[in-house]
């Protein structure tokens, strides 16, 4: 047992007096609603009202969901549940595809300029916006087509980022292409036309990547003699001059050797992409392009073969049959 002492029980004495005389209750405490409580039937409501909009058949209804589900993000924005997520992922969905719109009909106007305007600020907010990326590419390319160059610096720039979307697999739409072949197709293929004057090296790279990928450009002649043509000006040419100036009349050397490889090889890449795009140039609209690239491959396999073209015929008929090198 607890022995108070005069003095102690004294004190408590006046204590008890004290909370007698203010009315405080000796009651169980009652605690009071949590402001959490309501937020949670709040959030509970305005989920289900937007999941209410969205599913709602009516054009009318459904155009509450966007709204509704902003001001959810803006309240609960920074949960980390399972709604959140799934209104989050809604809301990105919803705002690509609006801005697409407006950059579709621009694009359809042939109003490249106003496609970048549109676009610019859709990839800002959201870096991984896949169709806008895509569609401000497609707008540079055919800006390119009609004798322009003055979107071509940026339009490569949103090439690059797109390309590494689909290489890093982070797209799930392929929009505005048909699935992630064609679209890998076609911007490597832009990327390679819009920076092919500056930059050969990284075009033969991105005609390369084209060419490779299951889409039209698989077939396609222009596509492999563009391959074959920037591999000449960019690495060819590069390597050729730096062979030249190390080891011009020198002995022979195993770093020469190795370099003369590296040669060799890109002249059997050429040479190979030149036979491919004579092989697959069939169509009579295509004899004067097929007469002109054949002309440029006969000059370019008999300076690697002692002046003669034998073999060249059997070369390209068969070259489609072949991996390429």
């Amino acid at each position: 047992m607890i022995k108070y002492s005069k003095l102690s029980i004294a004190l408590l004495a006046s204590l008890l007096v004290l909370l007698i005389a203010s009315g405080i209750s000796a009651q169980a405490p009652v605690n009071p609603t949590m402001a959490s409580g309501y937020n949670d039937n709040d959030k509970e409501t305005l989920y289900a009202k937007w999941t209410d909009y969205k599913r709602n058949l009516n054009p009318e209804q459904q155009r509450y969901a966007y709204p509704t589900a902003k001001e959810y993000l803006l309240r609960w924005g920074g949960a980390k549940d399972a709604e959140t997520k799934e209104i989050q992922k809604w809301v990105v969905e919803y705002e690509r595809q609006m801005h697409a719109r407006d950059m579709y009909t621009a694009y359809a106007a042939k109003s490249y300029l106003k496609v970048f305007e549109l676009g610019r600020p859709a990839i800002k907010s959201d870096t991984e916006n896949f169709v806008a990326l895509s569609l401000m590419v497609e707008a540079a390319y055919d800006n390119a087509l009609a004798g322009k160059a003055d979107l071509n610096p940026e339009g490569a720039d949103y090439a690059r980022r797109a390309i590494k979307l689909l290489e890093d697999g982070k797209v799930s739409k392929a929009d505005p292409f048909k699935n992630a072949e064609i679209a890998r197709g076609f911007l490597n293929y832009a990327l390679g036309t819009l920076v092919k004057d500056e930059n050969a090296i990284e075009a033969a790279t991105a005609f390369g990547k084209a060419v490779r990928s299951d889409s039209s450009y698989k077939t396609d002649p222009a596509a492999y003699h563009r391959l074959g043509v920037s591999i000449l000006k960019g690495e060819f040419a590069k390597l050729s001059t730096e062979y030249n100036a190390k080891f011009g009349a020198k002995p022979s050397s195993p770093e020469q050797t190795a370099m003369l490889s590296k040669i060799s090889h890109l002249i059997d890449q050429t040479i190979d992409a030149y036979a491919r795009a004579v092989a697959l140039s069939t169509k009579p609209e295509q004899k004067e392009a097929r007469d002109k690239i054949l002309a440029q491959l006969t000059a370019l396999y008999k300076n690697v073969h002692n002046n003669s073209d034998a073999g060249l015929n059997e070369l390209i008929a068969g070259v489609l049959s072949r991996p390429m090198p």
